[in-house]
């Protein structure tokens, strides 16, 4: 009887068991890493092409950003810093304190009588953003803290400054210059010390100097208060009015600066300059009226007139 071939038996059963599971693990390993490299891809595409897709907050912040520079900034100001055509929104105090809901009912319905248009296209949400974003600008709506000495500051206008004698305050001073018992109310230590140092910058048509020479040599120098082709009527320094006819004027020149002085950057020192403003400031913020409250708002019936 022929034996069998036991080296074919056990070649057989040896090398069967042993390349099979290699061949196996091989094939697991190659799906693997295509796998992993195609989660890897995909994962790298999709966050370039949408980095803040899964973080509401950032995008709610670019969302603010975008807009305001898009419908706000082209009158405020990309910083919120304000410009002629727009105030400053930033620094001001008045705006600074007011709550998120009521800076929300103002971009959403405008303000009547002024530039300030009605932005309810935009929807609450995305102006809700834009809020955040103004608070932003202001350092997270923080009201800053007063860098001068107001006490300081009064003496000087009333003072060193001379600033009262064309200024008042709650009734005091000079008349030839705008009363200033609310204006820091409105602006900031910032501003105010800018207008201090240049009150050129931006003048007024009606605040420039005008210097009045009558036929007879004398010379007046004040602000027109009217004027057409035939008459002035011209505001001294001492607050008085004096009305000429032209015909009795050798020459009227309209200079394109202030009355007021310009040198008060070499005049008084920086801590003086500080002082002022931050007296106007802390009076302002007194005298200024407080906003009325959604409950306080006047209500009339749709197509009656408001008394």
């Amino acid at each position: 009887m022929k034996r069998p071939n036991s080296n074919m038996h056990f070649r057989v059963r040896t090398t069967a068991p042993a390349t099979r599971p290699a061949n196996r693990l091989i094939g697991f390993a190659n799906v693997f890493r295509l796998t992993a490299a195609t989660v890897c891809a995909a994962a790298f595409l999709t966050g370039q092409e949408n980095p803040v897709s899964n973080n509401s907050s950032d995008a709610a912040q670019i969302e603010g950003r975008q807009t305001f520079a898009a419908s706000c900034a082209s009158c405020h100001g990309l910083d919120g810093r304000g410009s002629e055509r727009a105030p400053d929104i930033a620094d001001r105090p008045d705006v600074r304190e007011l709550s998120d809901a009521e800076l929300l009912r103002i971009i959403l319905e405008g303000v009547a009588g002024t530039g300030m248009p009605a932005f309810r296209t935009l929807g609450k949400p995305t102006i809700q953003a834009v809020v955040r974003h103004l608070r932003s600008l202001q350092g997270q709506g923080a009201i800053p803290a007063i860098s001068g000495s107001p006490e300081a500051g009064k003496a000087l206008f009333f003072g060193k400054g001379a600033c009262s004698d064309c200024h008042s305050v709650n009734g005091v001073g000079g008349y030839i210059g705008s009363d200033l018992s609310g204006y820091g109310g409105t602006q900031s230590v910032r501003q105010i010390r800018e207008v201090l140092t240049n009150p050129n910058k931006n003048l007024d048509q009606r605040s420039k100097t005008v210097v009045a020479t009558t036929v007879d040599g004398r010379t007046f120098t004040g602000i027109a208060r009217n004027e057409d082709n035939f008459s002035l009527q011209l505001q001294t320094i001492d607050g008085a009015f004096h009305f000429f006819e032209k015909s009795n004027l050798q020459r009227v020149e309209h200079q394109p600066e202030s009355l007021m002085p310009s040198d008060y950057s070499s005049r008084l020192q920086p801590q003086e300059l500080n002082d002022i403003a931050s007296y106007l400031v802390s009076l302002g913020r007194r005298t200024r009226p407080r906003l009325q409250t959604e409950k306080e708002r006047p209500k009339h019936r749709v197509g009656h007139a408001p008394n």
